[in-house]
């Protein structure tokens, strides 16, 4: 009986150590290949691609205006922590990218990104353009009905940052604390 519980104990310790290896094979923060070329709409109508972003590292975000929560408040948080970082909080840009082009017009989104009370780029485009934007980085969203005709977007909670030459840097997690996210932004723009 003794040997069966030894060995018991010595399989769930192997059993262990398998997942504790497996959590630990994947770095967080290492760089993929998450971004890419892409051209949107500003809400002036004009064209903004990854091109035209070059030269100043930025934090995308994808996202719809009529968001109940989590849009607002990545947005809302990625301005507190633009302001923490004083200075240099204009290092870098934030944008804001809408995955609902039909009701996310241009202007809409000039109007939602305002209410921030930080320089955001709002940015939408045809089913095409965004559809090119999405896979290059990778973001699930997906068109959720309501009752009466309505709908919700589930869509990927991430921020993704971005250095001076558009590659991807790291990414910024719904449910990490302010002083991780913080952390990443002061490297992003050091």
């Amino acid at each position: 009986m003794r040997r069966v519980d030894r060995r018991i104990r010595v399989g769930l310790a192997a059993l262990l150590l398998a997942g504790l290896a497996a959590c630990s094979s994947s770095q967080p923060d290492a760089p993929t290949a998450f971004g890419g070329p892409f051209e949107l709409t500003a809400p002036d109508g004009h064209t903004v691609g990854s091109a035209s972003l070059k030269g100043k590292p930025y934090a995308i975000f994808f996202g719809y205006t009529r968001c109940p929560d989590v849009c607002p408040t990545t947005l809302a948080r990625m301005a507190r922590l633009r302001k923490q970082l004083g200075p240099d909080g204009g290092k870098f840009a934030i944008v804001f990218v809408s995955v609902d082009p039909e009701h996310d017009k241009p202007e809409d989104l000039g109007r939602y990104v305002a209410l921030f009370g930080t320089p955001v780029i709002g940015l939408t485009g045809d089913k095409e353009h965004l559809a090119q934007a999405v896979k290059n980085f990778g973001v699930f969203y997906q068109r959720v009905p309501q009752p009466g005709g309505d709908y919700t977007i589930d869509h990927t909670a991430s921020v993704y940052l971005m250095d001076r030459d558009g590659t991807f840097v790291s990414t910024i997690d719904h449910d990490e604390s302010d002083q991780m996210a913080l952390a990443k932004l002061k490297r992003l723009i050091g």
